[in-house]
């Protein structure tokens, strides 16, 4: 990336999440799977995509503008990348594309003006939200003078309550979902859709993603609606595309806020449990449950429609059913603790979907924003409204590859490669460079890289381990940094 390719086209999936291969910041309670076995490689980058914030271009040819957000380039999403909501309806990302954990719920049945795929999309949540309240009622309605054949528990005096202990799921969700509320943003022209997201703060800041409050930037409207039916009109406090994270205000906010605690993100481990707050398919207030299936999951995710730029995570996996509606919502530990938040899924989008609509929606495969990321985002953009970027100043491919990040020959726009003075510059990488490594993570591909790096914070002194004329060589070297998205 000049770790400058943030906000590129959306790359392939790298081939193999970067993992431990033997770091200090692993938790001493398991152990973590082994990262150096490949997963399934991911299909090519469209050609014309930009590259990554360690600055990503193509083997050939210049490479694409890189600067923050770069243009989208002209190719769809491949099949196999994440894309925002469900992708699914004839447009970019296609069947078995990773998709936005919450696809915005459209308010009212207005068309969209960001490209066929998503419009189709976010009917398709509307029209199953609809059906799926008219078919409980037609249920309720027709059974309502059958005979019941049920048998109630005794109710010794009639006022006695299932008491369940501390910890538990029920004591969990009892204790979380007061803090959590259903975001609905509607931009200029009516269009618009809804999220989630949490308490961050006694001062009424809460967290979500990027891509929930987007259709509200630019003078739209914000509100924020908490379980209880209290609705507060709120406003944008700052956003980061690249992270897909946002903070908004309430305006007004109530004096009896309660933030959620917030966890380590860092000493989760595989098989711990999870716990899913979100507005599922407009379902607002709705709990889930799985564990971390695995950590350091590289992810390159957009909405996949016209103009739509990548974001970059490396995420939490999880199984815990996540669907479009639960974008910015927290995903918590078996305590209560947010551990992340969560922004993506994997779905086949087999043409079911919840209601008949064909939209796509969980098969077990989720992606959350860690906590300790998210947690540094949100501070900066509270503090000056700006995202804040490590980069190391170089532009790499972003192409599909399972050997690491290599360094282009050019940059951004015809630019170098590497960055005069910058810290790939001052450590002594060239174009040609191969980056296998950083610190003790293993680097397969340009936006595995990319989501590695964006863990770090500018200033952070890293190891970068490299291949130059097939000899391997190790410099250590500090991060530097970028502000905005642009």
């Amino acid at each position: 990336m000049s770790t400058e390719n943030e906000g590129n086209e959306v790359p392939p999936a790298p081939s193999a999440p970067p993992v431990p291969v033997a770091s200090s910041a692993a938790s001493p309670q398991s152990p973590e799977p082994d990262g150096n076995a490949p997963t399934t490689p991911l299909p090519p980058v469209p050609g014309d995509a930009p590259a990554a914030e360690a600055g990503a271009a193509h083997p050939s040819g210049p490479a694409p503008d890189g600067s923050w957000p770069p243009p989208r380039p002209a190719a769809p999403p491949h099949p196999e990348t994440p894309s925002y909501g469900d992708a699914g309806v004839g447009g970019a990302g296609g069947p078995g594309a990773p998709v936005w954990g919450a696809a915005y719920q459209q308010p009212a049945p207005k068309p969209r003006g960001r490209g066929g795929l998503v419009a189709a999309v976010l009917v398709a949540a509307l029209v199953a939200g609809g059906l799926g309240g008219g078919l409980g009622y037609t249920l309720a309605k027709n059974h309502d003078d059958s005979g019941s054949t049920t048998v109630s528990a005794s109710d010794s005096g009639g006022a006695t309550q299932v008491k369940r202990a501390p910890g538990t799921i029920a004591s969990v969700a009892a204790k979380s979902l007061p803090s959590t509320v259903t975001i609905e943003a509607e931009g200029t022209n009516g269009n618009g859709g809804t999220g989630t997201g949490f308490v961050f703060d006694t001062q009424g800041h809460i967290i979500t993603n990027n891509h929930v409050v987007a259709d509200a930037l630019g003078g739209g409207k914000l509100t924020a609606t908490f379980p209880n039916g209290k609705k507060y009109d709120a406003e944008v406090v700052g956003h980061a595309q690249g992270y897909d994270v946002a903070v908004v205000k309430l305006k007004n906010p109530p004096s009896d806020l309660n933030p959620l605690p917030l966890g380590d993100s860092d000493k989760v481990v595989v098989g711990d449990e999870t716990i899913a707050i979100g507005a599922p398919f407009g379902l607002s207030n709705t709990v889930t449950t799985g564990i971390i299936s695995a950590k350091n999951r590289p992810v390159a995710s957009s909405d996949g429609s016209t103009g739509s730029k990548a974001s970059y995570m490396s995420a939490l996996q999880t199984d815990a059913p996540i669907n479009p509606g639960n974008s910015g919502g927290p995903l918590l530990d078996g305590s209560g603790a947010v551990i992340g938040i969560n922004s993506a899924i994997q779905s086949t989008n087999s043409g079911g979907g919840f209601g008949g609509s064909g939209q796509s929606g969980s098969i077990g495969l989720g992606f959350a924003i860690p906590i300790n990321q998210a947690k540094y985002v949100a501070q900066q953009l509270i503090k000056t409204g700006k995202p804040v970027y490590a980069k190391i100043g170089a532009s790499v491919s972003l192409e599909d590859s399972s050997d690491g990040a290599k360094i282009t020959d050019q940059g951004a726009a015809g630019s170098a490669a590497v960055e005069s003075g910058g810290p790939a510059d001052k450590a002594g990488l060239k174009p040609g460079d191969v980056i296998t490594k950083l610190d003790d993570m293993v680097i397969d591909s340009g936006p595995t890289l990319i989501g590695d790096i964006w863990t770090h914070k500018p200033g952070d002194k890293v190891t970068v381990t490299y291949k130059r004329g097939g000899q391997e060589h190790t410099v250590d070297l500090t991060l530097g940094a970028r502000v905005g998205d642009s």
